[in-house]
């Protein structure tokens, strides 16, 4: 019996589409989920004081103070520097996750899940150089207010930066690799969660209705497909999610604590918030990841760029 060829890999032409699609998929994705985003981060940024006292009760709870003290706008603080990041951070992760499927799949056109698996990995593995600073800047607007409020009850002055001002702070006072900073804790997030997500995606979305003539997949299943891949990944490693959110907090609350490493933000969100601790936000964030992926995956599978640019 014959070989099965290897999927033809997209370049040239084909590649261009594949980036602009990625772009698309990341801003309307953001645009749509950013307000849960940042409701999340507080929630995970969040400690119990020394009278078991919460800042935030719950998601609602933390919606209602955010609008009620910031106003509509204040839900979207970071978003410019989100929109701006995300279409080179999804183009690069999706885009990879193609070529090293491509290059991974066997002689005969298989694709183990162990490979699958590899491909997923490396891709999020290649989105870090973006993912890092722009989630730490992103950090940093999203928490503002969150401290201004802990500043106001005590009866202290914070004045919000806005995000030009984050930029050239990090940049002074730590250097370009400043903006790195958290980066070993944003590798083991993406990485485990593209190690998740991506071959779990691609099983699901071969298990829906093709078009007889295209065999291409519905945009609904893409979707059904990308959110319920999503919901799973986001779980799964929400707890690298915390660690990464406190380690790229460079404002802290007069109580709040600092740290030096991952291990080190392990053992005190353990020692001093318990297991708990590290699913802080888990609701939120899967709220965030499952429409978030499911609209790029759909975005990405329908081929909008294709239609732009007239080669569909």
């Amino acid at each position: 019996m014959a070989d099965k060829p290897k999927p033809a890999i997209a370049q040239g032409p084909q590649l261009v589409p594949k980036i602009i699609n990625g772009g698309i998929a990341g801003i309307i994705g953001v645009s749509v989920v950013f307000p849960l985003d940042l409701v999340k981060t507080r929630l995970q940024n969040q400690t119990v004081g020394p009278m078991g006292e919460r800042q935030y009760k719950s998601i609602i709870d933390c919606f209602k103070k955010t609008f009620a003290s910031e106003g509509y706008f204040g839900m979207y603080r970071g978003s410019a520097i989100n929109i701006i990041l995300i279409t080179p951070e999804k183009s690069i992760k999706l885009t990879c996750n193609d070529m090293f499927r491509y290059y991974l799949t066997k002689a005969d056109g298989s694709l183990p899940v162990f490979r699958q698996m590899i491909a997923g990995g490396l891709a999020g593995a290649c989105q870090i150089i973006i993912t890092t600073p722009m989630e730490l800047l992103k950090i940093q607007m999203q928490d503002a207010g969150r401290i201004a409020a802990h500043a106001k009850a005590e009866g202290k002055e914070f004045k919000q930066a806005t995000t030009m001002e984050v930029i050239q702070k990090v940049l002074r006072e730590r250097g370009f690799l400043g903006l790195y900073k958290g980066i070993g804790a944003t590798a083991a997030r993406d990485v485990s969660f593209s190690v998740v997500y991506f071959p779990l995606f691609a099983t699901l979305n071969d298990l829906g209705p093709k078009n007889p003539v295209t065999n291409a997949t519905p945009f609904w299943w893409s979707f059904i497909s990308g959110c319920t891949s999503g919901c799973m990944a986001a779980l799964a490693v929400n707890p690298m999610d915390v660690i990464k959110t406190r380690m790229q907090t460079l404002t802290k609350a007069s109580h709040e604590m600092q740290y030096t490493s991952i291990m080190d933000c392990f053992i005190k969100i353990l020692k001093y918030e318990g297991p708990k601790a590290f699913f802080k936000g888990g609701a939120c964030r899967v709220m965030v990841i499952a429409p978030l992926f499911g609209i790029a995956q759909a975005v990405y599978y329908v081929g909008i760029a294709e239609f732009m640019l007239g080669l569909k």
